[in-house]
């Protein structure tokens, strides 16, 4: 009677129930056991559980299944049994007798939505905050096979409109070569009636691999695809913002089909990368317009027949940042050659703002006046209080001036005045640094427009070069200024018999490798003999 009411227990159960003896022999399985494994009840019960199941004779469930006769203790295993079942169970094994009792269900769609969650996450972290198209695209398709498809090839639109196969992966590692050599001339085999192209046009397209073999001509591609032997595929648009900017293709091998969770999945997956490429579109856009506007605020090239003057600008190199470094260099009217170097507080667009507004300041104040550096600075920071700009700025002038005596000898006087800025770089001819212990940096502009600007006077010989800078070409993360200003004199002094374009493009290459954590604004000036 107990084992009767048990029976009517484990019938009515949703999940498998199997008995074994201590012979290993299946002497009971319920109903729901029987809809799992798809096998009658009277072909099961009294048969060898060995050869009813012969892949759990070396694989995780046998294993277990003795471990726990051996050891008299249950086992949990979750484990993924192969053909002709080809699905993921969970059992509970429970010694009974010398034998087993074994509670288990089908946990194939559980897993499987495990992994999409888990693969969607990956590709969402992968896809956050990405600025570089081609590094995306070539990882992606390695997340999502074989959760979503046995292989795959992502496709974009470059800024032409012309697509192009960016990314792929395959399951099988000896038939990645293959699927390599169909991305290399697929696109230009596939008709406008394929389904890449109307996935490029907004429409998610399933068809069987035979009938896309149909619409590409005969050739290598065609060839190829029958060498990989997909039975068929899903295709799937790359939407952004209003526009579509890619295609993902995924192929499906043997008889895997693709289900509707997994198209839920596959168009969740091609949605966020969508979104990805079109912030990475903007961001392109909004960079070019940043380092264009940023341009546009700067002097370009400057000719002086007493001297050579070089300069460069390079922004940072890690956000589309517009930056507050600007550089200008002029002639006033009394025939002196000034140049300038400075930074305002920030990176942002009020930044570059200010920029322009306190570059046209000083420039038409030291145009005006004829002053030296020391009343330009002062008068700017007076112009800045009285039109309420509202910033903070640091800020070198040199001027470069000469009497008839002077010009004779070949020599020239650098009147100097720095507003918190950093000291110069001088050169001597002989390749020598000069020494910077007399350069003094005043307080910066826009604290207090009463305070007195001075001025500091040295005379340089025909062929010395003296370099202006912002901090960012010696900032580094981990370091100091003082550690980044041995560095530049260091590279200076190796660097001295260059000529000043190669002098100013190899200090940017050596201490920013051209892509520097902040901008860079540099002028150098050498004078003629």
């Amino acid at each position: 009677m107990p084992w009767r009411t048990g029976e009517i227990v484990v019938e009515a159960m949703p999940s498998g129930f199997m008995a074994l003896d201590a012979d290993w022999r299946i002497t009971y399985v319920n109903q729901a056991g029987v809809a799992i494994v798809g096998v009658p009840r009277e072909h099961l019960v009294g048969a060898d559980f060995w050869e009813a199941f012969p892949a759990n004779r070396d694989n995780e469930f046998g294993r277990a299944y003795r471990r726990a006769v051996a050891t008299g203790e249950p086992v949990s295993v979750e484990s993924f049994y192969p053909h002709p079942l080809n699905r993921w169970f969970e059992v509970q094994a429970i010694p009974a007798d010398g034998g087993l009792l074994c509670y288990f269900s089908d946990v194939t769609d559980r897993r499987a939505s495990r992994e999409r969650l888990a693969m969607l996450a990956r590709v969402s972290a992968e896809l956050a905050g990405t600025l570089d198209v081609d590094s995306a695209a070539t990882r992606i398709p390695r997340l999502i096979v074989p959760v979503l498809g046995d292989w795959c090839v992502l496709t974009v639109l470059d800024d032409d409109g012309r697509p192009r196969d960016v990314g792929w992966w395959h399951v099988d590692p000896a038939r990645r070569p293959l699927v390599e050599r169909y991305t290399a001339v697929r696109l230009s085999s596939m008709p406008v009636t394929s389904p890449v192209v109307r996935a490029l046009l907004g429409e998610t397209v399933v068809a069987a691999a035979g009938d896309v073999a149909e619409l590409m001509p005969e050739g290598q591609a065609r060839d190829l695809l029958g060498l990989l032997g997909p039975h068929s595929g899903v295709t799937l648009p790359l939407r952004g913002r209003g526009r579509t900017l890619g295609a993902l293709t995924l192929y499906f091998d043997g008889e895997r089909t693709v289900e509707d969770s997994d198209l839920a999945t596959a168009q969740e997956v091609a949605d966020r990368a969508g979104l990805a490429l079109d912030n990475v579109r903007l961001f392109s856009q909004q960079r070019q317009l940043a380092e264009e506007l940023q341009r546009s605020l700067l002097t370009g090239a400057f000719t002086d027949d007493r001297a050579e003057v070089v300069v460069r600008y390079t922004p940072a190199a890690e956000a589309a940042r517009v930056g507050g470094d600007w550089y200008d260099a002029f002639r006033q009217p009394c025939g002196a050659t000034m140049l300038v170097i400075g930074d305002v507080v920030g990176h942002d667009t009020a930044a570059a703002a200010a920029m322009g507004q306190l570059r046209s300041l000083l420039r038409g104040i030291a145009t005006y006046s004829d002053a030296g550096p020391g009343e330009v600075l002062r008068g700017l920071d007076a112009s800045m209080a009285q039109l309420d700009v509202g910033t903070y700025a640091t800020a070198a002038v040199a001027r470069f001036e000469q009497t008839p005596d002077e010009m004779a000898r070949g020599v020239t006087r650098m009147r100097w005045c720095n507003a918190g800025h950093l000291p110069p770089l001088v050169i001597n001819p002989d390749g020598t640094l000069a020494a910077l212990a007399d350069w003094r940096g005043e307080l910066l502009l826009g604290v207090d427009a009463e305070t007195t600007r001075g001025e500091s006077v040295v005379t340089l010989d025909g062929g010395t070069t003296v370099l202006l800078f912002t901090d960012g070409l010696i900032e580094s993360r981990g370091g100091d200024l003082d550690q980044g200003m041995a560095r530049l004199r260091g590279a200076a002094a190796e660097l001295a018999g260059r000529s000043l374009d190669e002098l100013c493009d190899e200090l940017l290459d050596r201490l920013v490798h051209g892509q520097p954590e902040d901008d860079v604004a540099l002028v150098a000036i050498r004078l003629h003999g």
